[in-house]
């Protein structure tokens, strides 16, 4: 016991030292936890309104249709993949963070019901920035270009688009079909 009291005693201690012999380092690192535990909660509240608009019933069915998801968080996009599906009667959800996969997947012999373009996108947009995640070919696109592009690629697919994720459920219910 005394020799555990001992380790942590140094191991402390040199944490400590390391510290003060370099404090803009140790400022750095805690502003980088403080940064990426905001980013967190960022995430946790968007998802958290995501489920503030969701509604479903037993009835629904849409474990037939696919929906490719334009978003631009990748961990964003893998939180919602997998919270959507059960708010959307069981839809397949497929999502791409970077244009090269997006095309690739909206020229694929797949037909997709609904092409919906994450908030950040959407937010990215509104703002006249370009949409993270795109490639020479999209540099300076809007929505409007992306829209024209899908409805080219995939003229039977719906186009959702909200800048606020409490509208996610609504709006890809409404265009599945669901009540």
């Amino acid at each position: 016991m005394l020799l555990l009291l001992a380790a942590a005693s140094i191991t402390s201690s040199r944490l400590s030292v390391r510290a003060m012999a370099d404090p803009g380092q140790a400022a750095a690192d805690a502003a980088l936890t403080q940064a990426e535990q905001a980013r967190n909660s960022a995430r946790d509240r968007m998802m958290a309104d995501i489920g503030e608009g969701a509604t479903c019933t037993d009835a629904d069915d849409a474990s037939s249709k696919t929906i490719l998801v334009r978003g631009c968080d990748p961990v964003m996009a893998e939180r919602a993949g997998q919270m959507l599906p059960p708010l959307l009667g069981g839809v397949t959800i497929e999502a791409a963070t970077q244009d090269d996969a997006f095309f690739e997947l909206l020229g694929s012999s797949k037909k997709y019901d609904a092409v919906f373009f994450a908030p950040g996108a959407c937010r990215w947009s509104a703002a006249r920035k370009p949409i993270p995640g795109g490639n020479a070919e999209t540099a300076g696109w809007s929505l409007d270009d992306y829209r024209a592009k899908v409805l080219q690629m995939q003229p039977s697919a719906k186009v959702v688009e909200t800048c606020e994720e409490r509208d996610i459920v609504p709006l890809l219910r409404q265009a599945l079909g669901l009540r």
